[in-house]
This record gives C-alpha cells, sequence and structure tokens, in this order.
C-alpha cells in the first residue's frame, strides 16, 4: 500500500479553495502603464490646442486688464498703463448700480432657467405622447425657433409687441401699451424671447432621454394609478437627472449672460438703465464708457459667478450620490 504523500504549506498555496475555481488564484488585474495612459491625452490634444488659443488665453488677457488702468488714453498710447492691483474691483464693488444690476441679474437669469426647463421638460413629455405629425411640426417648429438667430428673434418679438402695429396688443385689447417702458414688462418680455429661443435645447435633450427609459416602468407607474406629474416626479426625474443636470447648468450659463436680447429689445438696457444685466453693464464700461479695466473686472466677476454655481450645484449631486 502506497504512503499517502504529505502536502506542505507551499503546495497547499497552489490548491484552489473547495468550490472556488482557478481564477481566484489569479492575479489582481492591473492597469497597463506606459504608452496606453497617454492614448486618450493624445486624442484630446487638438481639441486642448483649440480650447487653450479660443478659451485659456482670452481669460488670462481679461482677467490681466482688470488688474490695470487701461482706458482710452493708454488704448491711444496717451499715458502709460499702471497697475492698480485690487482698486478696479474696489471701485466696482463701491459702486451700488453694480449690486443693483448683480441682484437684477440672478433674478432675471433663474426666471429663465426654471421657465426654460419648465417648458422644455413639458413639451418632451407631450413628443411621447402625440402621434407622429404632430410629433414632427413640433420638432420642426422648435428646432426652428431655435435656428434663429438672437438678433432676429428679438426684432421679431419686439414687432409681435410693438404698441402701433404689434398684434399682441390688438388681441388683448391694450391700445397702445408700450411693454418696453415698465422695467418688469420689459424683462417680462425679454424672459419670454429667452425661453422662445432656449427651450428647444432642452426638449430634445429630454426626449432623447425619455425615450431611452424603458417602456415597462412607465407601464408599470401608469398601471400603478400614478398621475402624469407623479410619473415625472417619481419616475423620469431620478432616472433622467444626469441629463437635467446637464440642461440646467447650460441654462444657468446662458440665461446669466443674456446679451444681445436685453440690448436689441431695451435698446441697450432700458429707460436710465432699468433692465440692465451684467453683460451689457460690462459692454456699457469697456466700451461706452472706455473703462476697460472696469468691464474686464465685471468679466471676471461674472466668470468666478458661474464657475462657483457650477461647482456648487455639481458638489450637492455628489453628495446625493449621483454618477455625472
Amino acid at each position: 500500500m502506497t504512503a499517502p504523500t504529505r502536502v506542505g504549506a507551499a503546495d497547499r498555496s497552489r490548491v484552489p479553495a473547495a468550490g472556488g475555481s482557478a481564477r481566484s488564484s489569479a492575479r489582481p488585474y492591473r492597469r497597463p502603464r506606459g504608452r496606453n495612459q497617454k492614448t486618450p491625452w493624445l486624442y484630446l490634444a487638438p481639441a486642448l490646442v483649440v480650447l487653450g488659443g479660443l478659451l485659456v488665453y482670452p481669460v488670462y488677457q481679461l482677467g490681466l486688464i482688470s488688474f490695470f488702468e487701461y482706458t482710452q488714453a493708454q488704448v491711444s498710447g496717451g499715458e502709460p498703463t499702471t497697475f492698480q492691483g485690487f482698486g478696479n474691483y474696489s471701485e466696482l464693488f463701491s459702486d451700488p448700480q453694480f449690486w443693483q444690476v448683480l441682484l437684477a441679474t440672478v433674478v432675471f437669469a433663474a426666471a429663465c432657467v426654471v421657465s426654460t426647463l419648465a417648458v422644455g421638460c413639458a413639451l418632451a413629455v407631450l413628443l411621447t405622447r402625440v402621434r407622429a405629425v404632430p410629433r414632427l411640426a413640433l420638432m420642426l417648429a422648435a428646432l426652428g425657433a431655435w435656428a434663429t438667430p438672437a438678433i432676429t428673434g428679438s426684432t421679431v418679438w419686439l414687432f409681435l409687441f410693438d404698441p402701433d402695429f404689434g398684434p399682441v396688443n390688438r388681441l388683448l385689447g391694450l391700445g397702445d401699451h408700450s411693454w418696453t417702458y415698465g422695467r418688469f414688462s420689459a424683462f417680462f418680455l425679454v424672459l419670454l424671447e429667452v425661453v422662445w429661443c432656449s427651450f428647444p435645447f432642452v426638449m430634445v435633450t429630454v426626449y432623447a432621454g425619455i425615450r431611452s427609459v424603458p417602456a415597462e416602468v412607465l407601464e408599470a407607474a401608469a398601471l400603478d394609478g400614478a398621475s402624469q406629474w407623479r410619473i415625472w416626479r417619481s419616475v423620469l426625474a431620478p432616472m433622467l437627472r444626469p441629463i437635467l443636470v446637464v440642461v440646467t447648468i447650460q441654462s444657468v450659463i446662458w440665461d446669466f449672460k443674456v446679451f444681445t436680447q436685453i440690448y436689441v429689445m431695451t435698446n441697450g438696457g432700458g429707460i436710465a438703465g432699468q433692465n440692465l444685466v451684467l453683460n451689457v453693464y460690462a459692454y456699457q464700461k469697456a466700451f461706452a464708457s472706455s473703462q476697460y479695466s472696469l468691464g474686464s473686472a465685471i468679466g471676471v466677476v461674472m466668470l468666478l459667478i458661474l464657475l462657483a454655481v457650477t461647482l456648487v450645484y455639481l458638489r450637492l449631486l455628489r453628495r446625493q450620490g449621483e454618477e455625472l
């Protein structure tokens, strides 16, 4: 009889455990180093070069000018450029008009973002409920509004609400009421135009996200007796949150730096500057008053505000466990 062979500790380490597989004893996967890690950056290099030329350098120049005294005298070479440090920012923050314009910009942008998201999401849900022909007509109309240049759309809306020839006043029986005379009515008119040219992006993006949701999920919610609002709030909105994050951030950036609509529809900011927003205010300081350094300081403040809002929004979503 053959004596049983004694298995040493070194040999037992090579034997897979009962119920296991040889794969468990394999070496852990390690990401390859060297050339493979550089490959994504090589693909991104052309885009990074373009962004560096079109974004990084202008932002650098914007910040640089904001620290100097740079007016028409310096542009023409009549006076030397002098370093001001944070003097331009101190002058800007001590101006009461700046804080009034900043508050008006924040409120106006928030109203535009909320209205754009509400209209875009509602129409996206509507697209899933109508037949092919109405869906195609609505998509074409929305894309036409999206493709219209801002200055053209602003001119059209001014004609529609014109106190003498506009059809809106005739339909509402308002006579020669001027929508651009009052501060709030002018902001409301601009808000309508901004929403009109912005909601197609939200509608198309959210509609594409809804189509990617399994139909069984929506059918189950409907069979449970959920209303359309409850389905959107409890089913669609959580599943579409990454898409809603993108459209919200895009809307915040676009609406916070509105320029063309305000400048065209209120004739440069309204009566006595009552409809100024930061972008138009910076334009007036830089080009109308030839205070280029102050205009640059306003641009830097706008950039920092947008970065702060975006980072805070993303941080809140990360705390809720969302993957972006």
